[in-house]
């Protein structure tokens, strides 16, 4: 069995590939900290658009 973890923190996109026995065999994070500094701090609309961009890439 293969499988695929998907997580989306308030400010992190990312995707890991586990094999049956617990190995990681991909590990992928995208932080979103250059898109909130700005702001001070997380923009809820912010992090729920750049999920959005960003999930495929994070999953290819």
């Amino acid at each position: 069995m293969i499988v695929l973890g998907i997580e989306t923190s308030c400010d992190e996109t990312a995707a890991a590939v586990v094999n049956a026995d617990r190995r990681i065999l991909a590990n992928e994070v995208f932080s979103q900290i250059d898109e909130h500094t700005p702001f001070g701090g997380v923009v809820p609309e912010v992090a729920a658009r750049a999920h959005l961009e960003l999930i495929d890439g994070v999953i290819e």
